[in-house]
């Protein structure tokens, strides 16, 4: 994208606000890591870890500064993330790691995680340097909301859609327009 996500608008919101504000919608405990979120983004600050800049090492800080034996991370680039989503993750039955897996991808940054277990794998990997988040879930014993079962709680295909070209800026953008 070029630019920081999280300060990125949709329907006027940055999409960390939006995140974060679903998030406190359902859940006690809030953690905005990394970056400058927005100041009107509700939740507890947490800085990243020292590291290369990449998705894991959030992954790292969340289960680091968690206080839920379960943490649920959710990327600031998935501001159409919706409650039924995150809520069918919660509510699938527990493994290590709960994750979507649309069109057979596995999600690493919507996905909800052991915190020890999780955390010590990911401390591991990151210290060796095998960054990618999606590799993590291998490690793990992981649950996954297939296709069909993410049809039930996203007919729309959208909740997952991120933020990574000017293009989908403005499918997000048109698709907040059309829903309120």
């Amino acid at each position: 994208m070029g630019r920081d996500k999280a300060s990125l608008t949709i329907g006027g919101v940055a999409a960390a606000t939006r995140v974060a504000r679903i998030l406190a919608e359902l859940f006690e405990e809030v953690l905005l890591v990394g970056g400058d979120p927005p100041a009107n983004a509700p939740g507890r600050r947490v800085p990243d870890p020292p590291g290369p800049s990449c998705p894991l090492r959030g992954i790292v800080a969340a289960l680091g500064a968690a206080s839920s034996e379960r943490v649920l991370v959710v990327a600031t680039d998935l501001p159409l993330v919706t409650p039924a989503l995150l809520l069918a993750i919660v509510a699938w039955p527990r493994a290590e790691v709960v994750a979507p897996r649309p069109d057979g991808v596995p999600q690493p940054l919507c996905a909800l995680y052991q915190r020890d277990i999780a955390r010590a794998t990911a401390s591991a990997r990151l210290q060796a340097g095998q960054l990618a988040a999606k590799d993590l879930l291998v490690e793990l014993h992981a649950s996954y909301l297939e296709d069909t079962d993410l049809a039930q709680v996203d007919p729309g295909r959208a909740a997952l859609a991120n933020l990574n070209t000017p293009e989908d800026l403005a499918r997000a953008e048109a698709l907040v327009a059309r829903t309120g």
